[in-house]
């Protein structure tokens, strides 16, 4: 059976009852594919006789060696770069459809997807008005990162971590929704609580969003300035001769969208634990992981951002990281540096003017 046999939602949990059993279909499907490639029938045959889990984790490591050899042809190093916003919607979307294939309920799963395009078309938009999809685009860590790593550690870098553990990450992250999948044997229909959840990740997604376009808005007004020395509307000199924006979700956290970012697979491990009635379970390592990720990779961008601009290590002394200071004197905007008008001044002078007139 493709599904494991459960009788209580917690079991739905259980990593030796729902995963375990099922590694072996991982070493007998590429056999299978490659014997049925050129019949649609028999494909639909094997992809509802395999466990769900392991079609994810299958194609998770059918990438990485894509991944791998693209990039080192190409010495460019973004490949799962270009397809991170894609592949967990691509996961989610795979767990939505063997539900519907099988006739589960899928209220929660519709909810789930709907949230998952989302995320997907954000963070692609963000990606490509960058600049990101552009022939010999690049993120420069990686550039960075080369320059103090001998080329042979760098390709065993990439082979470990660049190509195969960022594409398994990324079927990790998902796998809450199998666990979903497997609770909608029960035919429990959406409650007040899943569309809690359902709501929180949209509301993640929109406060990245704004973070997004703030950071864009500044980026586009400080490229104005240099380029024609004049300070565009709705924009300080003071903050764009800074380098860097620190306004508006920017002065409370360094990094708004990364902190949202995170938040949301934190949440989505959250709903599985709760649709299975455990306080925690294996799926953690998605989240956790992402998480570890994010800490070790802002940490490498600070400190090329700390280096590039002056008034950035104060701007950590001012502004949390991802959570806002609970207590700070200073303003994460900088606002007490700005120059204020001279409206002493001015008053003294129209003073001085009506005694002239009388």
């Amino acid at each position: 059976m493709a599904l494991p046999v459960i009788k209580t939602l917690t079991e739905c949990s259980s990593l030796h009852k729902t995963v375990l059993p099922y590694l072996p279909q991982l070493y007998d499907l590429p056999q299978q594919l490659l014997q049925s490639w050129n019949n649609p029938a028999e494909l639909r045959t094997i992809y509802l006789a395999t466990n769900p889990l392991i079609t994810s984790l299958a194609f998770s490591l059918f990438l990485a060696p894509v991944f791998l050899i693209v990039s080192e042809i190409n010495k460019n190093y973004s490949q799962v770069d270009r397809c991170w916003s894609i592949l967990p919607t691509i996961y989610n979307a795979h767990y939505c459809l063997y539900a519907h294939l099988n006739g589960l309920e899928t209220s929660r799963l519709d909810h789930l997807i709907a949230f998952s395009t989302v995320w997907s078309l954000r963070l692609t938009f963000n990606y490509w008005r960058k600049g990101g999809y552009k022939i010999g685009s690049e993120d420069y860590r990686w550039e960075v990162l080369q320059k103090h790593i001998n080329p042979a550690f760098f390709f065993v870098f990439n082979v470990t971590f660049i190509s195969l553990a960022q594409s398994i990450l990324l079927f990790l992250i998902t796998t809450p929704t199998y666990v979903m999948v497997l609770a909608a044997h029960f035919g429990e229909t959406m409650s007040t609580t899943d569309v809690v959840f359902a709501r929180a990740l949209m509301g993640l997604v929109l406060v990245e969003v704004f973070a997004d376009q703030q950071q864009w808005n500044f980026q586009e007004a400080k490229r104005v300035y240099l380029k024609t020395a004049k300070v565009p509307h709705k924009f300080d000199q003071e903050d764009l001769d800074r380098g860097f924006v620190v306004t508006g979700l920017w002065s409370w956290s360094r990094h708004p969208n990364f902190a949202a970012e995170q938040a949301i697979w934190v949440v989505l491990y959250q709903w599985g634990c709760w649709t299975s009635e455990v306080l925690y379970n294996w799926t953690f390592l998605g989240a956790m992981s992402y998480l570890i990720l994010f800490q070790a990779s802002t940490w490498f961008t600070e400190l090329i951002t700390a280096g590039k601009y002056a008034d950035y290590k104060e701007y950590q002394k001012r502004v949390g990281k991802f959570l806002p200071k609970l207590v700070s004197d200073l303003p994460g905007d900088f606002s007490d540096q700005k120059a204020k008008p001279k409206v002493e001044k001015a008053e003294k002078k129209d003073g001085a003017l009506k005694k002239n007139i009388r």
